[in-house]
């Protein structure tokens, strides 16, 4: 047996490993590209009609926690036990956000779409 197991890959032409290791390497820039450009982007979360307003970048790290003035002076556990509260769902909200944005981006490049055949 001296036939190349590739052969029935490729066709008659061969299997060209060279240009599926190229292309991989694309699809590899293309991701580092897409997630650095991800890292620079940025949302916000808001919640109480923007009482608290949590921003977050394109893949989900907390960049800024902005409490509106005079909307709690923290004097009353009551009080600061719901402003934690309106930061985590603004938060929530923020990472909602970011985590469709970053689906919209990557998901071609993540699904393996640029291989055929895998997947």
């Amino acid at each position: 047996m001296t036939q190349n197991p590739f052969d029935a890959l490729g066709g008659s032409g061969g299997f060209d490993m060279n240009a599926l290791l190229q292309q991989a390497q694309q699809m590899q820039e293309q991701l580092q590209d897409a997630q650095a450009r991800l890292t620079d982007t940025t949302v916000a979360g808001t919640v109480a009609g923007g009482a608290v307003t949590v921003t977050v970048n394109g893949v989900g790290e907390l960049v800024g926690v902005e409490i509106k003035a005079g909307g709690f002076d923290g004097s009353d556990a009551d009080d600061l036990s719901d402003l934690g509260d309106m930061i985590v769902a603004a938060y929530r909200d923020a990472k909602a956000q970011a985590d469709a944005m970053a689906s919209e981006a990557l998901g071609p490049l993540a699904g393996g779409g640029g291989l055929p055949g895998l997947g």
